[in-house]
């Protein structure tokens, strides 16, 4: 799985992408600062299952902190985006093919209009970040729209010949965009194209099919960024009541609170309502100011935002679940004793099946029958997993656990 980090230049992706990842990308203000993709690990938040056992989970072999569970994410900061960016200008093409590869993508928007439409900083609240909300979108369905219109007469016409069915050839066409081929006959029956011949699509119905398709295969979330500033208030309010999916956020105060953190000076969880300053920590003027703009933005928001839209993704876009596979029924543990080691985000519906050939392919293939830890119960290939599960995968291969 993979998030995309998408939008204009200069909006603060790059700032976000560190914020998420404690890693130190190049950033900027100025446009393009970002020009090859940045890749990293960020991680969602849900409360572990230990609690419920009443077990301690080791810390060297799992990331839960204190009852709290962070599960790695693959996280992709991606080249602005610019106006005319689907027939070439800027960055475009780059933008667009790191872009295919993306499950779902957050949308970092300047929610203060400190920046133009091509990254350019202006005077704060004079830019629209709707505008920037609305170019981003259409641009990625040019984009696709493009890729289908360049052969569609000859696509369709083999696809007569064939007898095969639409959906088929045109996932064929857009292989390697993480799209479904069940994405693209529900879009095409929503649509009612499936009345039409597909001879006779329009440029325009094309397009009208690439939008719905984008909005299937490519969720959304926006990142309303700069949230700190006093100019986003009024714009924040604008965007919720015309997108959904809109979540506050400040990557540049998370960022704080992290170096904060590493240099030990409070005391702070990525998505927690608050931080606790340390007691032998010394701070000066410019860092008490800081925190204390930190502390009221937390209580206005609930926090910075960047977990929020991290898990936001992750669970009600994606709508993935997460499962605990392990070894030891009884003591909950790998074959080396570490308890609760692995925490695995799967599809909804995903089946026992599924955990064992995520875990290792020898795994899968061998499976026989899992064994559901709560009630003890064995369970078959076609058990539908549930969101917290904790699971013994019991195959004929060698590498269970």
């Amino acid at each position: 799985m993979l998030l995309g980090l998408i939008g204009k230049a200069n909006v603060g992706k790059s700032t976000f992408f560190n914020a998420a990842t404690d890693l130190d990308v190049r950033s900027g203000n100025y446009p393009f600062t970002t020009l090859a993709p940045n890749v990293g690990i960020t991680y969602a938040r849900i409360g572990c299952v230990c609690r419920e056992f009443g077990i301690q989970d080791n810390p060297k072999s799992s990331l839960c902190i204190d009852g709290t569970r962070y599960i790695p994410v693959k996280l992709l900061d991606i080249a602005g985006l610019i106006p005319g960016a689907s027939k070439g200008k800027g960055l475009g093409n780059r933008f667009l093919d790191d872009a295919r590869q993306a499950d779902a993508l957050i949308h970092v928007v300047d929610a203060a209009g400190s920046t133009d439409a091509e990254g350019r900083p202006i005077v704060p609240g004079t830019g629209d970040p709707i505008y920037d909300i609305q170019f981003v979108e259409e641009e990625l369905d040019q984009w696709l729209a493009s890729i289908l219109q360049r052969d569609w007469t000859s696509m369709v016409r083999e696809m007569s010949n064939q007898s095969t069915k639409l959906e088929h050839v045109i996932a064929t066409r857009l292989s390697g965009l993480s799209i479904k081929e069940s994405e693209i006959a529900s879009t095409i029956a929503e649509l009612g194209l499936s009345q039409t011949r597909a001879t006779n699509w329009s440029d325009n119905d094309i397009l009208r099919f690439c939008m719905k398709l984008r909005e299937k295969s490519k969720p959304i979330v926006i990142a309303a960024n700069k949230a700190d500033l006093h100019s986003a208030q009024h714009n924040i309010h604008k965007v919720k009541n015309v997108r959904e999916n809109v979540v506050p956020c400040s990557s540049e105060l998370e960022l704080l609170l992290r170096h904060a953190t590493k240099k030990k000076k409070i005391e702070y969880l990525p998505g927690d309502s608050h931080f606790r300053i340390k007691e032998a920590a010394l701070l000066n003027e410019q860092q008490k100011k800081a925190l204390d703009k930190t502390s009221s933005f937390l209580s206005k928001y609930g926090s910075t935002g960047i977990q929020e839209i991290i898990n936001l993704t992750v669970f009600n876009l994606l709508k993935l679940i997460v499962v605990y596979p392990v070894e030891d029924e009884l003591k909950l543990t790998d074959k080396r004793g570490n308890v609760l080691p692995d925490a695995h985000l799967l599809p909804a519906k995903s089946t026992p099946r599924d955990l064992a050939e995520k875990i290792h392919t020898d795994l899968g293939k061998g499976f026989l029958y899992a064994i559901d830890v709560r009630s003890k119960m064995r369970l078959g290939a076609d058990y539908k997993l549930q969101n917290n599960d904790v699971i013994k995968i019991v195959s004929a291969a060698s590498s269970g656990r």
